[in-house]
């Protein structure tokens, strides 16, 4: 029975969450959203993740190690991308290891970082590099800046997505490339064939 409330949930949420959007497009979350754009995902991917993403958030929370605050996850056809900074490897680990338990979890792209900001200098340069980010992206390639995500930790700029034009993949990252203090450029987009 928790299951069937559980899952009436998740869909209400996703319904309330599209019928709030101006554009129609569903996202869920604040930075790190997850996108239906240009119909390149199906809505049965879409719940899918969502369910993947709320029940990683619920574990984080629950989690000693400020995992919720320290970690970001992107979810994209059962793929978890994990980014952030933690105080040591266990931590690390064990963020890895609470993903997996989640059901529906294809893969997960352990990109967190061991260490400290030493600075707010430094985390305020991070936020303004995923900033200029998103800015010259959706100038570069306009609204389909929507399908894609990024995450900057230490001026590592982390890019996932799906997309079924990867000349516009190029010009997006070509774009990143002049943003001042970015270190590297991780691409975790899936191009797909139409």
């Amino acid at each position: 029975m928790k299951t069937i409330s559980n899952s009436v949930l998740y869909i209400l949420l996703l319904l309330f969450l599209h019928a709030c959007s101006p554009t129609n497009i569903l996202t869920t979350g604040s930075g790190s959203a997850m996108v239906i754009a240009e119909g390149e995902r199906s809505m049965g991917s879409v719940i899918d993740d969502a369910t993947i993403k709320v029940n990683i958030a619920a574990k984080f929370i629950n989690s000693e190690d400020n995992l919720f605050v320290n970690i970001s996850t992107t979810v994209l056809t059962g793929r978890v991308l994990l980014t952030g900074l933690v105080d040591n490897q266990e931590i690390r680990i064990d963020a890895v290891r609470k993903v997996w338990e989640v059901n529906g979890v294809q893969e997960v792209i352990n990109e967190i970082q061991v260490g400290n900001r030493d600075s707010l200098k430094e985390y305020a340069n991070d936020l303004w590099i995923n900033t200029q980010a998103k800015g010259l992206a959706a100038k570069a390639i306009g609204l389909r800046v929507v399908g894609y995500n990024f995450e900057t930790i230490q001026g590592k700029v982390y890019i996932a997505g799906i997309t079924s034009r990867p000349e516009q993949l190029e010009d997006l990252i070509e774009a990143v490339k002049t943003i001042k203090g970015v270190k590297e450029i991780v691409n975790y987009v899936i191009v797909v064939k139409e």
